[in-house]
C-alpha cells in the first residue's frame, strides 16, 4: 500500500489527542455527504417530473409527427409522403388539420384550437387514459358533429360535461375580404356537440385550447378539400422510433420535418433541462461551502500531529511526503463523504419511490401525491465526479499551503 495513502488512512480513524479533531472530521464528512445527497436527490426528484409530464404528453402526442416546413397545410398524397407511409414498421397513418378557432355557448366565447383526426384516433394514442365522463369517444355520427374538449375549455364556457346546447364554432373564411356592413359573412359557422366526455392531460396547453373532433369537421370549417396540417404516425411494436425517424427524414428531405414526441414538446422539455441545471449549480455552490469544513478539519489535524511530523522527518520523510499525507487524508474526508451521501440518497430516493415519504400537500390539486422520483445513473455519476472534483481541488491548495507555514519548524 502507498506509504502516504496508508498513514492518511491511520490519522482518520484513529483517536486524535484533542477530542474536537475527531468531532471536526466526523463534521467534514458529514457535511460533504449532506451536500452529495441533495445532489442525487434533487437531480432524481426532476427526472421523476420530467417523467410524470412526458407520460401525460406520450398518451395526447404521435410517437412521430409529420409537418411541411413552408406553409401551414400540405397534400397528403404527395409521393414522398406515401413512400413514407409504405414503411414496413408504420402501423397508424392519420392525417390531422389543426387551426385556430372560436367557440361560443350562450354568452361566452373562447379562442381555442380544433385538431381534425381520423376516426381511429384511439390506435394512434393513449387518449382513453385521459377520458372522463360517461359517454364514447365518437366524433361524428349520421346526424351531427361531436367535440372532445379539454376540461379548463367547458370551466370556462360553463358548459358542464354533458352540454345540451352545441358549441358554435367559428373560423374566418379563406380568401374571403370582411365586409364591414356584414362581417359574419366572411366567418364559416357550424356545430359541434357534446359525446358526454372531456380529456384531462395535466397541463394547459392542451386542456385549456384543445378540441378534438373529426378530420371531415375540420376541413369544412377551414375550407380545405384535402390538405392536412400535420400527418401523426405510430409504429407497430419493438420499432427503433429513432432509426424509422432518420429514415423518414432521408425521404423527407427539406420539403418536410419528423419529429418524436420529445421535439414535438421542445420548449416544455428546454424548461425543465434548465431548471434541473440551475439547481445542480446552487447546489454545487452549497457542496463548495461544505468544502470548508473539510479544510478546517486538515488544519486541526496538521496541529494535532506535529509530534507525528517530526517522527516522521526523523525517519527520513520529507516534507513532499508530509503534504501528501495531509493531502491523501482530505481525499479519504471527501471520497468518504462521497459514498455515504449517494448510499443515503440512492436509500431515501428508494423509500420515496415505495412510500411516498415527502407529499406534494393536501387536496385534489395536484395529479400525484407524493414527489416522483426517478434515479438515472448517468445522474449518480455525474454527481459522483463533481463531489470529488470539487473535494480534491478545494483541498489540495489550502493543504499545501498549511503544511508549509505550519510545519516549517
Amino acid at each position: 500500500m502507498n506509504l502516504s495513502l496508508y498513514i492518511a488512512r491511520r490519522y482518520l480513524f484513529s483517536k486524535k489527542k484533542h477530542n474536537a479533531v475527531n468531532i471536526i472530521s466526523a463534521i467534514s464528512v458529514c457535511g460533504v455527504a449532506l451536500a452529495t445527497l441533495a445532489l442525487v436527490c434533487t437531480l432524481s426528484v426532476f427526472n421523476g417530473f420530467q417523467e410524470m409530464v412526458a407520460s401525460f404528453f406520450t398518451n395526447f402526442d404521435p410517437q412521430l409527427k409529420i409537418t411541411v416546413n413552408e406553409g401551414k397545410v400540405f397534400d397528403p398524397d404527395e409521393m414522398r409522403l406515401k413512400r413514407m407511409e409504405a414503411l414496413p414498421q408504420v402501423a397508424v397513418w392519420m392525417p390531422t388539420v389543426e387551426e385556430n378557432a372560436m367557440v361560443r355557448y350562450k354568452d361566452r366565447q373562447l379562442m381555442v384550437t380544433i385538431k381534425g383526426v381520423g376516426d381511429n384516433f384511439e390506435a394512434l394514442t393513449e387518449i382513453d387514459s385521459l377520458l372522463y365522463g360517461t359517454g364514447r369517444f365518437v366524433l361524428k355520427d349520421e346526424v351531427a358533429d361531436y367535440g372532445v374538449a379539454g376540461a379548463q375549455i367547458l370551466a370556462q364556457l360553463g358548459t358542464g360535461l354533458e352540454f345540451v346546447d352545441p358549441l358554435e364554432v367559428y373560423a374566418p373564411k379563406r380568401n374571403v375580404h370582411v365586409n364591414i356592413a356584414n362581417p359574419a359573412a366572411a366567418f364559416n359557422r357550424e356545430y359541434l356537440h357534446s359525446p358526454g366526455l372531456t380529456f384531462l392531460v395535466g397541463q394547459d396547453k392542451y386542456d385549456a385550447h384543445y378540441i378534438l373532433t373529426s378530420l371531415s369537421f375540420a376541413r369544412r370549417l377551414f375550407n380545405y378539400t384535402k390538405e392536412v396540417s400535420a400527418i401523426e404516425v405510430k409504429l407497430k411494436p419493438g420499432s427503433d422510433i429513432n432509426r424509422v425517424k432518420k429514415e423518414m427524414e432521408q425521404i423527407a428531405g427539406d420539403r418536410f420535418s419528423v419529429k418524436n414526441q420529445y421535439e414535438q414538446q421542445a420548449d416544455v422539455y428546454k424548461i425543465m433541462e434548465i431548471e434541473k441545471f440551475i439547481s445542480y449549480l446552487f447546489l454545487t455552490f452549497i457542496l463548495i461551502i461544505a468544502s470548508f469544513n473539510v479544510i478546517g478539519s486538515l488544519s486541526m489535524l496538521i496541529i494535532d500531529k506535529e509530534e507525528n511530523v517530526q517522527t516522521l522527518r526523523n525517519l527520513g520523510a520529507d516534507d513532499k511526503l508530509i503534504t501528501r499525507i495531509f493531502l491523501m487524508e482530505g481525499y479519504l474526508i471527501t471520497l468518504s463523504g462521497t459514498i455515504i451521501g449517494i448510499v443515503l440518497g440512492l436509500l431515501l430516493c428508494y423509500l420515496q419511490q415505495r412510500f411516498g415519504l415527502i407529499t406534494l400537500g393536501t387536496g385534489d390539486n395536484f395529479l400525484v401525491d407524493a414527489y416522483p422520483v426517478s434515479v438515472h445513473l448517468t445522474d449518480v455519476l455525474l454527481v459522483f465526479v463533481t463531489v470529488l472534483l470539487v473535494g480534491f481541488l478545494a483541498v489540495r491548495y489550502p493543504v499545501i499551503y498549511l503544511s508549509k507555514k505550519l510545519l516549517k519548524n
